[in-house]
């Protein structure tokens, strides 16, 4: 019998191959992954904030040497000219009409600083120069106004110089050069209308970020591989036995679980490898039932055929026989075939329902003892034997009483009475069938003993299989469907125990049914 699924060959693709998007597991092990990277690369932008305040700082020093300069021109204004700078500042003392006093450039020795042609740089320096642009339009940064030496070299020329005159403290000015450098202009007043002006370039503090700069880079860079390595790594190990587990999930799932093989990934003890072999072994699981379903049907199939040709042989003949005889002769064995199939119809349906009752079905503590006593005084009452006059009998309790257990009332009585009316079959006229309680090894067990002639060994296996029926030679044909045993083995079996049978100490067959204590 072949799986029926809700899906057919016509379904659309399986989702995991229509690509990724965020909702991939993929995908978000590298997005999150990838939060260090851009955390990172925010930290590069925030070295150029870095270098504002050094701005900051180092105009605000500006100033403070500018209003010292200022108090040293006051005495001495020619010992401007052989002032000198590591960086080159350029020191200018300008008069009250705005021309110049004092310029320490003028001194060939002074160190000065330079403004570099941009038409000669270096691919490094003018990538340096690009990359430094392309951030500061990045974080939106205030254009500044350009730095250029005006001819002739007036006071006028620098607006600090008017700022600080009029304010009566040391001003500052940023500028760009034509570079791409900053250049700090700091001014501070002079008594008589005199001012000095120091002129600064600051492209040091450009370098010294961009060393930073290329170092967080470097980081950024090792960052990044390494994430990337992580995110596959992760990617590889997680998603990759996911997918492989969910195709084959979606295989089975179209009908196809003959063909698929679960991997069960052994080199995995984690959880994916747990679930790689629980879903195998569900797999599994599932392939036997749909192989046990589809033996069940050709089965049932067989015993179905035998009383429907029986039946109907005997109603063909029925048109042709006169004599009332064999006319009452064939009647009744219509009426046992029909018997027959009714019973076998009763007991498929019972079987085909007992797996999926007893997995919505919720256990409750059962006493076996009281379970017991009923089924014997309902045999006691009802008569039993067929009028062979064969008791059933409880044999006494221990004396310790027995533990309860988990299960169905209901299905642990069917299993009992399907023993006892199996012994009651194999039992002799006269004879007894003993039920007998006791608890070992954590198990509490119920033995059904006859005194009939036993189970071979050869067959103690085979009893417990669907429609397999030994019965005893005096018993009509097809009384039995053969469904009993079965049915009390997949019970006892859904209940966590175990049913077996062997000899007994005075002949006859012991049944024994195990069930875990409570």
């Amino acid at each position: 019998m072949a799986l029926v699924t809700a899906s057919t060959r016509n379904d659309p693709p399986f989702e995991w191959r229509q690509g990724l998007g965020f909702a991939s597991l993929r995908a978000r092990i590298f997005a999150v992954n990838l939060v260090a990277v851009f955390v990172l690369a925010i930290m590069l932008l925030y070295l150029d904030t870095v270098r504002a305040r050094l701005l900051d700082e180092r105009m605000g020093a500006l100033g403070n040497e500018a209003l010292a300069i200022a108090g040293l021109a006051s005495d001495l204004p020619p010992a401007l000219e052989r002032l000198s700078f590591a960086r080159g500042t350029r020191i200018r003392l300008y008069a009250a009409d705005g021309g110049v006093i004092t310029d320490n450039w003028r001194q060939p020795v002074t160190t000065r600083f330079a403004i570099e042609n941009p038409a000669d740089y270096s691919w490094r320096r003018a990538s340096a120069k690009f990359i430094d642009r392309a951030l500061e339009r990045l974080l939106r940064t205030q254009p500044l106004p350009a730095y250029a030496e005006a001819t002739p070299d007036r006071a006028s020329h620098w607006p600090e110089i008017a700022a600080a005159r009029r304010l009566g403290q040391p001003q500052t000015r940023l500028r760009r050069a034509a570079d791409g450098s900053f250049v700090i202009g700091a001014a501070a007043a002079l008594p008589g209308g005199r001012a000095v002006h120091l002129t600064d370039n600051a492209d040091d503090l450009a370098g010294i970020l961009r060393a930073e700069r290329l170092t967080s880079l470097w980081l950024w860079l090792f960052v990044t591989g390494l994430t990337a390595s992580l995110s596959w790594f992760l990617a590889r190990t997680i998603v990759r036995p996911l997918r492989l587990l969910a195709v084959a999930a979606h295989r089975v799932r179209l009908g196809r679980s003959r063909e698929v093989v679960v991997p069960r990934l052994p080199e995995r003890r984690d959880e994916i490898g747990a679930l790689a072999r629980a879903l195998s072994d569900m797999s599994i699981a599932l392939r036997r039932q749909i192989d046990a379903t589809e033996a069940f049907a050709a089965d049932v199939a067989h015993e179905l055929k035998n009383p429907l040709a029986s039946l109907r042989s005997a109603v063909d003949a029925l048109d042709r026989v006169e004599q009332p005889a064999l006319r009452e002769q064939l009647l009744a064995v219509i009426r046992d075939d029909v018997t027959r199939i009714d019973r076998l119809i009763t007991d498929i349906a019972d079987a085909s329902r007992l797996d999926a009752e007893l997995s919505r079905t919720g256990f409750q503590r059962v006493d076996m003892t009281r379970l017991c006593e009923g089924l014997v005084a309902a045999y006691g009452i009802a008569g039993t034997g067929g009028g062979r006059g064969v008791q059933v009998v409880l044999a006494p309790p221990p004396d310790a009483p027995l533990p309860a257990i988990d299960g169905d009332a209901s299905r642990l009585a069917q299993v009992l009475r399907n023993l006892i009316d199996n012994a009651i079959s194999f039992s002799p006229d006269g004879g007894t069938v003993t039920l007998r309680l006791g608890a070992a090894d954590g198990h509490v067990f119920a033995d059904v003993c006859d005194e009939g002639p036993g189970v071979p060994a050869a067959n103690r296996r085979d009893i417990f299989r669907r429609f397999y029926s030994e019965r005893p030679a005096a018993e009509d044909f097809g009384r039995h469907s053969g469904l009993g045993l079965s049915i009390a083995a997949a019970i006892v079996a859904a209940h966590g125990g175990s049913i077996g049978v062997d000899d007994g100490p005075g002949g006859g067959a012991v049944f024994r049914v195990a069930l875990p204590a409570g």
